[in-house]
């Protein structure tokens, strides 16, 4: 009989201990809690694809910082728009957690890059964390009873927000309604820093709550986000609804036309009756989007303010029209400006050109506040309306009359004014698209304001140039000694025409002389700046060239951060600005950094033809220059290059 084998007491209780460990592992992974899945964003981006938003910003915003701000503002009212939806459905301001805006950020991303926008859009323009609640932010508000309970139960917001903002009287009451609640929640906040933030709460407060007709309406889009839209969105819903629309109409329509024409013939007829059928009655409403910044003015609001346009509120002749000073209700002081000339061919291009004006914002640049037209005598006559520039024009500081006994412009002074007009140039040419060119920049076009600050005025000459054209124009515009040779002689309109002219108005500056002299005694030429102080630089005798104020009794201000080489470079910068060659003239932009130091002045380069020479003169009937500047060594084309 065979022996059985003893089983391996070794062998068994690896088994065990393996079997016991695989159950141990089973039923970990059945009690362990499942990783949290990524937080759900609760706010909808569909608008993104819906609302006709403008893109263009946004498809080159590195280009220039105006740009990103530009488009980071657009996005930040996409944002704007589910924050309101969601603030009315639950009370809160902001999202919950950095986690739910990353995820809302993620998903807004997703909705741009199909529109073929950037890939980095939202990172570049935000913080996640700006989007989160906190008791930090503004006034300690994070929901609508926090809000109530600071503000009360109704602010200003209630009654200038709640309808008809499309209109622009209204839509200005709601904005000023806006800045005056974010003025209570800085106070109540402490922080004026906060003050971005406030006015946001205010904007989704009256988008959310107070609006009657939500956050995607006219009203809000255009007015409180003020949004730029490719076109309205009510014309955008009409056509989506169209066809219902054509399905329940048919028997409505023939009532409503005989309603129309009964309607017309009594509003007709009535007013043929009482002498009022007008075009100015029908224009007297505003017809623009608010959110161009312009408010229509009413010819009788404008009478009033100047005093019936009298000699007395008279301030000057501007460059295409008469300009007087009055007072609005409201205690502001504003410029009137009662168009007399101009390239404007029609009311549509004029409203065209006032739309363009109206939405550039910068420093530099003295805001259009409004606009009028009215019917006289069978003409329309064009009004525009300024913010009020206290110290005048830079012309009336660097020349005064004698009986004026203006004091003369400080060194700071001037170069803050030189730097001040580059900055508002710069913005022209490469913070608009398509960029702007004065073409008129002169000592009378730049107004400064109570703190002394520059700003570009006058822009009844500006044109927009568009990509592809030559820029030859049928009239040259201007002002004889700041016109570029190349603009004076073929009409051809570039960006550098607009950095000649700054060069003389620098020169003009940096040596207390006028641009153009057609009385200096003992001389039979003409006496132009640009070639006098191209001629004494050259020779070495810069500091003759300088104005005697600033080399005057300042020891002082001269020995900080040797100042007399800065007006030197300064002065450089102008004659090169307005060399008679547009290919050896700097951008505008370049300009800028040579004067603030950042690059180099080049050496200050001949002058094919010095501009006094006998080919260039003055005649009986005017500014002419003869095609014989090509006899030194310079062909006509060459101008141009």
């Amino acid at each position: 009989m065979a022996k059985s084998t003893p089983p391996n007491t070794s062998n068994l209780k690896n088994l065990l201990f393996l079997l016991s460990l695989l159950f141990a592992l089973i039923n970990l992974s059945i009690c362990a809690p499942s990783p949290s899945p990524s937080p759900t964003c609760p706010l909808s981006f569909s608008h993104v694809q819906t609302i006709p938003w403008n893109t263009t910003d946004c498809r080159s915003y590195d280009t220039s910082i105006e740009r990103k701000n530009s488009c980071c503002q657009s996005v930040l009212t996409l944002i704007g728009i589910p924050l309101a939806h969601r603030l009315k459905q639950t009370s809160n301001f902001r999202l919950p957690n950095l986690a739910t805006s990353v995820s809302c950020l993620n998903d807004l991303q997703k909705k741009l890059e199909s529109l073929s926008l950037a890939s980095n859009l939202t990172s570049v323009c935000f913080d996640p964390n700006q989007f989160v609640i906190n008791n930090e932010t503004c006034a300690g508000i994070q929901t609508t009873q926090d809000w109530i309970s600071r503000l009360g139960s109704t602010t200003a917001l209630d009654s200038a927000c709640n309808s008809g903002l499309t209109d622009l009287t209204r839509c200005d009451a709601c904005v000023a309604a806006g800045f005056r609640v974010q003025k209570q929640l800085i106070s109540l906040d402490g922080n004026t820093s906060h003050g971005v933030y406030c006015y946001h709460f205010a904007v989704l407060y009256a988008a959310g709550i107070v609006n009657k007709k939500g956050p995607e309406s006219d009203d809000a889009l255009s007015c409180l986000f003020s949004l730029s839209l490719t076109s309205p969105l009510s014309s955008m819903k009409k056509r989506h609804t169209v066809a219902l629309v054509l399905g329940i109409t048919g028997a409505v329509v023939a009532a409503l036309v005989i309603a129309g024409l009964i309607g017309l013939y009594l509003r007709f007829g009535r007013a043929v009756k009482e002498g009022e059928v007008g075009w100015e009655d029908q224009e007297s409403r505003p017809k623009w989007r608010p959110n161009t910044g312009s408010i229509w003015f009413k010819i009788e609001e404008l009478e009033k303010a100047t005093n019936n346009f009298s000699q007395k509120n008279f301030i000057g002749r501007g460059g295409f029209g008469f300009v007087y000073k009055g007072v609005l209700p409201d205690g502001s002081v504003i410029a009137v400006k009662k168009v007399i000339e101009s390239e404007f061919q029609g009311d549509a291009e004029f409203r065209n050109e006032v739309e363009i004006i109206s939405n550039l914002k910068h420093r530099n640049l003295v805001p259009l506040r409004g606009c009028s037209m009215v019917d006289e005598d069978g003409e329309s006559q064009r009004y525009l309306v300024y913010d009020y520039m206290s110290n005048g024009n830079l012309d009336d500081h660097l020349f005064p009359r004698v009986e004026t006994h203006k004091t003369p412009l400080s060194w700071p002074q001037r170069k803050s004014i030189i730097l001040d007009v580059a900055k508002g140039l710069a913005y022209l040419h490469y913070g608009v698209k398509p960029a702007i060119y004065h073409r008129d920049i002169k000592g009378t076009n730049i107004l400064l304001d109570v703190d002394m600050r520059a700003r570009v005025a006058d822009f009844g000459l500006a044109k927009q140039s568009r990509e592809g054209e030559s820029h030859l124009t049928t009239r040259v515009a201007g002002t004889h000694g700041y016109l570029a040779p190349e603009y004076a002689l073929y009409g051809q309109l570039t960006e550098k025409s607009d950095v000649y002219s700054f060069g003389v108005v620098m020169l003009e500056i940096m040596c207390g002389r006028k641009a153009l002299d057609l009385s200096t005694s003992g001389s039979p030429n003409t006496f132009l700046i640009t070639d006098w102080a191209w001629s004494l630089v050259k020779a070495g005798k810069t500091e003759e060239a300088l104005a005697a104020s600033l080399l005057r009794g300042d020891d002082e201000v001269l020995g900080v951060s040797n100042p007399k080489g800065i007006m030197e470079r300064f002065l450089q910068v102008g004659i090169l600005c307005a060399h008679v060659l547009v290919a050896l003239r700097p951008t505008i932009l370049d300009a800028l950094k040579m004067l603030e130091g950042d690059i180099e002045v080049p050496s200050i380069p001949d002058r094919p033809v010095p501009l006094a020479h006998p080919c260039y003169r003055i005649d009986g009937n005017g500014f002419t220059i003869s095609p014989a500047l090509s006899g030194l060594d310079i062909h006509s084309g060459d101008m141009l290059r």
